[in-house]
């Protein structure tokens, strides 16, 4: 598999979240300051939850933003074992690690991303191929890794 092409995949779901994010930021000043000109002090608790609100967003933003700057890093060189990086197929599927967006498919398979703060991740980490591992007490054989 190109986990060249994968990584793009996965940057182009990151740009797309932080341009989700940026968005309704926007939207949501754009409409606490309506709600500040036209209301008064009356609405003041209102206001001051569509500032949490915004404030949540932001923390999502910098949050993407993060994992955006850590996907720049991650290597696409071939690996010998799990790492950051690695493309790694068990007998339960296949797993990219890198950050987690969620399941993807590229050539007709589907690929977990998964971070390496996971617990997944932490328990195969460092482990070569037909070694084996396990999580929440079932067993993975590590059948390849890329």
């Amino acid at each position: 598999m190109n986990k060249e092409e994968i990584l793009n995949i996965i940057k182009r779901k990151l740009s797309e979240r932080i341009q989700k994010f940026e968005n309704l930021i926007a939207e949501t000043r754009a409409a606490n300051n309506e709600t500040k000109s036209s209301m008064g002090d009356k609405y003041e608790t209102s206001r001051e939850m569509v500032q949490q609100e915004i404030n949540n967003l932001q923390r999502q933003l910098n949050e993407t933003l993060n994992q955006q700057a850590f996907i720049q890093k991650i290597s696409t060189e071939k690996s010998s074992k799990v790492q950051n990086g690695a493309l790694v197929k068990t007998d339960r599927g296949w797993f990219y690690i890198s950050v987690s967006v969620g399941e993807i498919t590229f050539e007709n398979q589907k690929i977990t991303t998964v971070s390496a703060e996971s617990p997944l991740v932490k328990a195969m980490f460092g482990k070569k191929m037909a070694e084996t591992f396990e999580i929440n007490k079932i067993h993975q054989t590590i059948e390849n890794i890329c």
